[in-house]
């Protein structure tokens, strides 16, 4: 069974978990599952398009899901996965 490591600023919308426990073959089963147990994280997470928004970073282990392939990517036993939200800002 995958984990999942929620990050700080997305903590209040799975109860203050910092680690959630998902089922799922692919990281796209797995992230429907995040979804189903979590509905409110579904508009920060996903556009329209049921695709990953462009400033979510997913990874599993230490290799963006971008550079695999995607949330068709395959899961095995032991992943873990990190979601890592891009972060924007500064002086120009």
């Amino acid at each position: 069974m995958p984990s999942l490591r929620i990050p700080t600023p997305l903590r209040s919308y799975t109860a203050g978990q910092s680690e959630v426990s998902l089922t799922g073959s692919t990281v796209g089963e797995v992230m429907q599952d995040l979804i189903t147990q979590y509905p409110t994280l579904q508009p920060h997470l996903f556009n329209g398009d049921n695709q990953l928004r462009p400033f979510v970073n997913l990874f599993i282990n230490e290799e963006n899901i971008k550079d695999l392939d995607g949330l068709k990517t395959p899961l095995r036993q032991g992943d873990r996965l990190m979601l890592i939200p891009s972060i924007a800002g500064g002086i120009d």
